[in-house]
C-alpha cells in the first residue's frame, strides 16, 4: 500500500554563519530558520524544499545586512541555486524565512513570483530579532494576491531551541495538526 501524498509543502530559506544574537554576535552551525522547520516537519505531515542561493549569503552578520539592504533598496530578485518544487496538488505552503530588515529576504520574493501560488493557502513563518512577522503578511499579499493568506507564526530566533510547544500550539491554531 502506498501512502497518499502530503498536501502540505514546508518552503523555507535559511542562512547560517554569524547571526544576531541579544545584541551581539554567535555563529550558528545551522541557521535559526532550518531548526524552525525541522520542528514543524517533525510534528505535522508535510514535504520540504530548502531554498539556497544562487550567490550564496556571507557568513558574516555585516556582509549580510549590507547584501541585504542593497537588494531591498534595488528591489532586486536574487537567484535560486537548483529548481523550485512542483507545488501542484498542495494547498497548504508554509513559507519560512528569517525577517531581515523587517521583511523576508528578497531572494523570498524571487520564489513566489515564480510558483503558481493562486489559490493556495500561505502561512508565513519567520524568525526575527525584534521584528516578529515583520512586513511578511503585505509582501506576500503583494507577491501572491490570489492566495489565501493564514495566521503566521514568528519566533525569535533566540529562542528556536525551545520553542516546541509555540510551534505545537500554532500547528493546532491553523489545523494542522
Amino acid at each position: 500500500m502506498t501512502t497518499p501524498p502530503t498536501q502540505t509543502l514546508l518552503i523555507y530559506f535559511s542562512r547560517a554563519g554569524e547571526n544576531y544574537w541579544y545584541g551581539g554576535r554567535r555563529s550558528l552551525e545551522v541557521g535559526n530558520t532550518a531548526v524552525l522547520a525541522g520542528m514543524i516537519s517533525d510534528q505535522i505531515a508535510c514535504d520540504v524544499h530548502r531554498i539556497e542561493a544562487a550567490d550564496p549569503y556571507p557568513d558574516g552578520y555585516e556582509a549580510t545586512v549590507a547584501r541585504n539592504s542593497r537588494e531591498q533598496n534595488g528591489d532586486a530578485r536574487p537567484g535560486v541555486s537548483g529548481t523550485l518544487p512542483d507545488i501542484t496538488g498542495y494547498t497548504t505552503l508554509l513559507v519560512a524565512s528569517p525577517i531581515w530588515n523587517v521583511r523576508p529576504p528578497m531572494i523570498m520574493s524571487t520564489v513566489l513570483e515564480a510558483l503558481p501560488i493562486a489559490d493556495k493557502r500561505l502561512l508565513p513563518v519567520t524568525t526575527h530579532a525584534m521584528s516578529g512577522l515583520g512586513r511578511s503578511v503585505e509582501v506576500y499579499r503583494q507577491l501572491a494576491p490570489r492566495a489565501s493568506l493564514g495566521e503566521g507564526l514568528a519566533v525569535r530566533g533566540e529562542e528556536v531551541a525551545g520553542a516546541g510547544e509555540q510551534v505545537e500550539q500554532w500547528l493546532r491554531q491553523v489545523g494542522l495538526s
